[in-house]
């Protein structure tokens, strides 16, 4: 019997060692499963010598109870776990379970159920939808979900259709091959520029070599076009691809651009796949183009840590996004692990933006990243004109939000026949609701936070911890009827206001809310391109990825609410939200024009917005930043504390500020109680290091944490480059 480490998927126990019988073969990578006590418990066969751990007595060894028949996870990625681990301070299992993300996998073969025509009359009425059913479908198969997405019908009209005999079911294996990609499917009709950029990457897939890329391209400069063929010339050499969104909305659009390209769908990985297409998923990625598996794989961010065979390029699109960062459990960015792990595999990595993060812009300057320019749009079309409303001048009326310009623009294009976009970063009807007679402001009373009120659902909503309840028909503070007033608008309201400005205009709601499935994202995509809708109103889920050729103006509602708070990226989060959400206008042959709401034009975002200078903005953002110490000159962590008894959280933050390390290249600030002091139900202290580039940041903290002993009621989280202040 042979000894091996595994690393066991629990944070709270260390790695343990076992036994291994005669005749069993358990390389470094596999999973297994062995005995815990009296449990069994899944574990990892980690390399020998890197995981630190007591030797115990070869004689009291517990042999491993079984292999799990799935490939072994391959060396790069156990060293990209490992960097995760360290670079974040994030347990070590917590970062593999994330590459073992569907448990369904590690499962044995497995069935389910399908359906196609029978090419039966069936029996019952034919109606419409059926009709339209049958016409459609022709010899597809699939489940029922994928054949009512063909079909454009509901389920219950494909359940309806198998009791009449119409539809028949089918027993097939889960783990089925996917359609294969074919790379030259359809050659696109590249711009030089293009064609001189895309002929750069190819060189570097063919190189099979660590690159990083940024492909800095304006809005409809045609940078998917462009990466998609070193996507192609991977798939060419049996390789894999990871593209990576950071929205599930923006997924239906790409795969039909995908899709056009390569006669087939990519693979998908997001929150939303049912656990069988989980698990097909991430079997079909395990094995690898050369055995039928997953050629291009396009996910969220979660779709960095699956355990591909054999990867070739990586493309993180929207870059700049900061919803690549996860703010709970391991607090990665994936943008930066997606290079980290390209360099592990030895492959290029592409991060594609039209507004790049300063810090990838900074990693181009020193010249660690190549830097691919795509500075004009495609196809001839021109940037839109940028026009600033001061709202201190032009004051919208009483109860409304939309001033005289805004709303000429928006009459213009109606009576055009052409669509606009109204962007505000707010959900809901109102973010505050309160009672006009005793002033009583409805709280979440999980979080210190306001709940926002949702007229479409008729509920008030806490979008931090998720709590809902009706709007009531008195106040509860004071009894009266009648009484409660919505403060401030969000998105529903500046629709309520749309509606009653132009009763006629076709107006679709762009939000997390309407748009939280694909199904519902492809609908609403359909019907822009079709020119069913005349104004679309949405939150931050529009500024990115879409393009609707019609669309020609597009306002900005209020530009400075990006800036409020404390949030040190606010400028540059608004300047790239804005400039996003811009870039939405004039796309196709018809110019565009862009609206900018503002109380303070004089800022330097705003001003820098108007007169289109990126790179002045950028500039000026990155010497404050270098005069302050931050990112990318300095280092940022936050250290967040949170029990359910606010005087322990007050005590233990005290005793970690008591012991702060004293260094010289180290500056510590707090305790302070967090900006959302109370969420989900949790009282919550944080602190903010800045570190000068010297310091080994992580040791730093690591060390100074296991210091302190903490009560049991009490989290310690560290955040690493944060992104969330709150």
């Amino acid at each position: 019997m042979n000894r091996v480490r595994l690393l066991i998927l629990n944070a709270a126990l260390g790695p343990l060692d076992y036994g291994l019988a005669d005749g069993m073969d358990a390389p470094a990578g596999s999973v297994v499963i062995a005995p815990l006590g009296p449990r069994k418990v899944m574990g990892i066969v980690w390399d020998e010598g890197r995981l630190p751990g007591d030797e115990i007595a070869f004689e009291r060894l517990r042999p491993i109870l079984e292999v799990v028949p799935v490939p072994t996870l391959p060396a790069p990625l156990r060293r990209l776990i490992e960097w995760t681990a360290d670079y974040y301070c994030a347990p070590l299992a917590s970062v593999a379970r994330m590459a073992l993300a569907s448990g369904g996998a590690l499962g044995g073969p497995a069935t389910m159920t399908e359906y196609r025509l029978t090419g039966a009359e069936g029996s019952g009425r034919l109606t419409a939808q059926r009709k339209t059913a049958l016409e459609k479908l022709g010899g597809e198969q699939g489940t029922m979900r994928e054949l009512a997405a063909i079909a454009g019908v509901s389920e219950g009209v494909l359940r309806g259709m198998a009791n009449a005999g119409l539809i028949e079911p089918v027993t097939v294996a889960i783990d089925r091959p996917y359609p294969p990609a074919d790379p030259d499917h359809h050659q696109p009709d590249l711009s030089p520029i293009q064609a001189q950029v895309a002929a750069r990457l190819t060189d570097a897939v063919q190189a099979q070599d660590f690159a990083p890329f940024l492909l800095d391209g304006v809005t409809g400069s045609g940078k998917t076009e462009t990466y998609f063929e070193p996507v192609a010339e991977a798939i060419r050499m049996g390789r894999q691809v990871l593209v990576l969104l950071p929205e599930i909305a923006l997924t239906e659009n790409f795969l039909a651009r995908f899709t056009a390209r390569f006669g087939a769908a990519p693979v998908l990985w997001h929150s939303s796949l049912k656990s069988t297409e989980r698990r097909r998923a991430w079997r079909a990625i395990a094995d690898g183009p050369e055995n039928g598996g997953a050629q291009v794989v396009v996910g969220a961010r979660s779709a960095l840590f699956l355990p591909y065979a054999r990867l070739g390029l990586i493309v993180v699109d929207e870059a700049h996004e900061i919803s690549f960062k996860q703010d709970d459990g391991v607090r990665y960015n994936a943008r930066d692990v997606s290079v980290m792990r390209a360099r592990f595999e030895g492959v290029p990595v592409v991060l594609a933006s039209a507004t790049p993060a300063l810090e990838s812009l900074h990693m181009a300057d020193i010249g660690v990243y190549e830097r691919l320019e795509l500075p004009a749009r495609f196809g001839g079309a021109s940037l839109p004109k940028v026009r600033l409303i001061n709202l201190i001048e032009e004051k919208p009326g009483s109860g409304r939000w939309l001033a005289g310009p805004l709303i000429d623009g928006l009459r213009e294009r109606l009576e055009k026949g052409e669509q606009s976009l109204l962007f505000l970063n707010r959900r809901g009807y109102a973010p505050l609701t309160l009672c006009r007679n005793c002033g009583h402001r409805f709280k979440c009373p999980s979080c210190s936070a306001w709940l926002v009120e949702h007229r479409l659902s008729a509920r008030l909503a806490c979008h931090h911890c998720g709590f809902e309840t009706r709007v009531p028909d008195a106040c509860p503070e004071c009894g009266e009827t009648d009484c409660l007033v919505a403060c401030g608008p969000g998105v529903e309201r500046i629709a309520d206001e749309v509606r009653d400005l132009f009763p006629d205009a076709r107006i679709a709601l762009a939000t997390s809310d309407t748009l939280n499935t694909p199904e519902r994202a492809a609908e609403f995509i359909a019907m822009a391109e079709g020119r069913a809708i005349d104004i679309i109103i949405g939150t931050q889920l529009v500024t990115k990825g879409f393009h609707f050729p019609e669309l020609t103006l597009v306002g900005v509602v209020d530009a400075d609410l990006g800036l409020e708070g404390g949030d040190l990226r606010a400028g540059e989060r608004t300047y790239s939200q804005i400039a996003q959400v811009a870039g939405r206008a004039g796309r196709g042959a018809k110019p565009g024009e862009v609206m900018i709401q503002t109380r303070h034009p004089d800022a330097p975002v705003i001003a820098a917005l108007a007169e289109g200078d990126r790179d002045g903005f950028y500039a000026a953002e990155t010497a404050a930043r270098r005069d302050a110490g931050a990112p990318p000159f300095g280092r940022w962590a936050a250290i967040i504390l949170s029990s359910e008894d606010e005087r322990e959280a007050r005590a233990a933050a005290a005793r970690l500020g008591d012991a702060r390390p004293r260094l010289a290249d180290v500056q510590i600030l707090g305790p302070a109680p967090a900006p959302l002091a109370l969420l989900r139900g949790r009282y919550r202290y944080r602190f903010l290091v800045n570190a000068r580039r010297s310091a080994n940041l992580q040791a730093v903290l690591r060390d100074w944490i296991a210091a302190v002993p903490f009560p049991p009621g009490v989290r310690v989280g560290v955040d690493i480059d944060p992104y969330s202040f709150v």
